[in-house]
């Protein structure tokens, strides 16, 4: 993988990016952070034809996805991806955003902790969420919708200030219109697959500048890492 640029951690131009020199690349400049990581196609297009992000994924991005993974502190992550995603437990929490109060299906089996769900004080499932869960696992951040900006509080107060969410497209647009992204990360794969697929931000129209803080290559496709222009 080489580095294209660098304004974070100030490196040259590199042919062959060492583990280290990505770890560097990516580091968060402070914390309380919030990141969100995506893989596109080149005409913007957030799922193949699966309908899944696996369908358009490459060693590039797996390689993004599992340094990420490696440098945070919790992975947040909406219901419906989860579900359509197939999440499973990994070795770092799982926060999910669930209107519903609903766990997906996939995750349930998680070891205590390893799962947590994030929903209003409205939520349907809310007393059966507390009942499988325990209390200390259910984060109830508003009273008609889920606040985000509480969450980022409250996920902070838990301990986890360096944040990665995986998505999906909807809970993305949301976070943008909390104003609580720090950072995007993705990773544009050389394809061009057409259709009626959806982008990486769903929802609201949204206006949100941006500033190129890192750009990598790798057999075509561009990794690059976006800070939000406050």
């Amino acid at each position: 993988m080489k580095i294209l640029l660098d304004t974070v951690a100030g490196q040259a131009p590199a042919a062959e990016a060492t583990d280290e020199q990505l770890q560097a690349a990516y580091a968060v400049p402070a914390t309380p952070w919030l990141r969100v990581n995506f893989v596109e196609t080149v005409d913007g297009a957030a799922t193949g034809a699966s309908g899944k992000s696996g369908s358009i994924n490459n060693a590039a991005d797996k390689r993004i996805f599992d340094l990420l993974r490696d440098q945070a502190d919790v992975v947040l992550i909406g219901a419906g991806t989860a579900r359509i995603e197939g999440y499973r437990p990994a070795d770092r929490p799982i926060v999910v955003v669930s209107a519903r109060g609903e766990v997906p299906q996939t995750l349930r089996d998680a070891p205590a902790g390893r799962v947590l769900v994030a929903t209003h004080a409205e939520s349907h499932g809310l007393a059966a969420l507390r009942a499988d869960l325990g209390e200390d696992h259910v984060l109830v951040v508003g009273e008609r919708r889920v606040d985000l900006a509480a969450l980022k509080t409250a996920l902070v107060e838990k301990g986890f200030a360096n944040i990665l969410s995986e998505g999906g497209p909807t809970l993305f647009a949301d976070l943008l219109d909390a104003g609580v992204v720090d950072e995007v990360c993705t990773t544009t794969v050389p394809r061009l697959i057409g259709g009626e697929h959806i982008r990486i931000a769903h929802g609201r129209p949204l206006d949100v500048g941006l500033e190129l803080a890192t750009l990598l290559e790798e057999d075509s496709s561009l990794v690059a890492r976006w800070l939000v222009r406050r």
